[in-house]
């Protein structure tokens, strides 16, 4: 029989718009036992953005915990429970991107949707206001008690931790040429970022709250291109990719020649950039510069209209990469995915600083590769390689 979790969330802006947060929490739908906690501080937004944001970081960290579960989701907000029951029609341009992003968050066949008052969404309610009041401070959300005190273990623990430490960053021995023999073959993740759109050469933002544009020719070729690599090397053994439509048209290039099955993770999907999707960097700086210069300064700094912060998207990754690490132990697994993930991906193995961010360069259609060890170390071992695009 399948787990059964309750997923209480909640959103809330302060102006609406103006400074929001949300929160969620997964209970155990036997016991009533809180399993897992997130909230987080999405700089200036709407009540319904916020809500929206509470709904998928719940659906998400159930996923983390059981992605076979079944789940009902409880929230105040009538308007998310009506447009994700489907009863109504979602018409303002700010809520799609969010209800297509809660849908791929958990399988629907498995998630129910109730309305209660607010008075019974209090957990969650506390948790968006604690999120308000650390944005307010400056800072962002972390738990109010240990995980020890709250009685937590496994994945609702590592859930708990703030967003601005990402999970399990690597152990200091050597790796690579150093690492001892005797901890087997590693678990190699090759990167490989997405065939180019219509909006790469142009430098726009474009991440999981935009358009989610299909390759262009030119990106198709990439694909193409990436997959005579792959197939002539020989070493692939499974492929998993991002849910975003770029991503899927890739692998599937790459899984036809390969004669391999594509296998989807949401937590590979981009960075949201919020109000940024589609534009470029100049233009976000005349539109949004104090909103650019904080992001640019601090990895807690989400963009403007409640986008992801590098954050955010660590802890994201990181789950996503402990539960592939697991799955895939001791194997070469194509990962096909954006900018974001594959650089988080690198700084982690090499616990690099969180401003690493913005010091690799990484091409439409590259590759790069990191491999995991059994005592918990990582190795990078290539970076950004194009040679199979000339």
């Amino acid at each position: 029989m399948p787990n059964r979790f309750i997923v209480e969330a909640d959103g809330g802006s302060r102006g609406n718009p103006g400074p929001a947060g949300y929160g969620a929490v997964v209970l155990d739908a036997v016991t009533g036992e809180a399993l897992a906690e997130a909230a987080e501080y999405i700089g200036t937004a709407t009540n319904n953005v916020a809500e929206y944001k509470g709904l998928i970081a719940g659906l998400e960290a159930a996923h983390a915990l059981d992605p076979d579960a079944e789940v009902q989701v409880r929230m105040d907000s009538k308007l998310v429970v009506e447009q994700m029951s489907g009863r109504w029609k979602i018409k303002h341009p700010d809520m799609k991107p969010l209800a297509a992003r809660a849908q791929r968050a958990f399988p629907a066949g498995r998630v129910s949707y109730q309305w209660i008052p607010r008075e019974k969404n209090k957990h969650a309610d506390r948790l968006a206001n604690e999120a308000m009041d650390a944005g307010k401070a400056g800072r962002q959300w972390e738990p109010s008690l240990s995980s020890a005190d709250r009685g937590t273990t496994g994945v609702a623990a590592a859930l708990e931790v703030p967003a601005a430490e990402p999970l399990a960053e690597p152990k200091a021995a050597p790796v690579g040429w150093a690492a001892p023999a005797d901890l087997g073959a590693p678990t190699t993740f090759v990167l490989l970022r997405h065939g180019e759109t219509a909006l790469t050469p142009e430098k726009r933002f474009s991440g999981s709250g935009g358009s989610d544009p299909e390759l262009s020719p030119a990106g198709r070729r990439q694909a193409e291109a990436a997959a005579a690599a792959l197939a002539a090397r020989g070493t692939i053994q499974a492929i998993v990719t991002s849910p975003m439509r770029r991503c899927r048209e890739t692998a599937e290039a790459i899984a036809g020649r390969l004669g391999l099955d594509v296998r989807v993770e949401e937590g590979l999907r981009e960075a949201d950039f919020g109000a940024w999707e589609g534009l470029t960097f100049a233009e976000v700086r005349e539109r949004f510069p104090a909103d650019l210069d904080a992001w640019l300064a601090s990895t807690k700094a989400a963009p403007t209209g409640g986008g992801e912060s590098f954050a955010t998207v660590a802890r994201r990754v990181s789950l996503s990469r402990d539960k592939l690490l697991a799955r895939y132990a001791g194997r070469t697994v194509l990962l096909v995915t954006h900018v974001t993930p594959i650089k988080t991906l690198v700084r982690l193995a090499l616990g690099a600083p969180p401003e690493s961010l913005f010091r690799m360069e990484l091409s439409a259609a590259s590759l790069s590769a990191v491999a995991y060890y059994a005592d918990g170390n990582a190795s990078l071992r290539l970076l950004n390689e194009t040679s199979h695009l000339r």
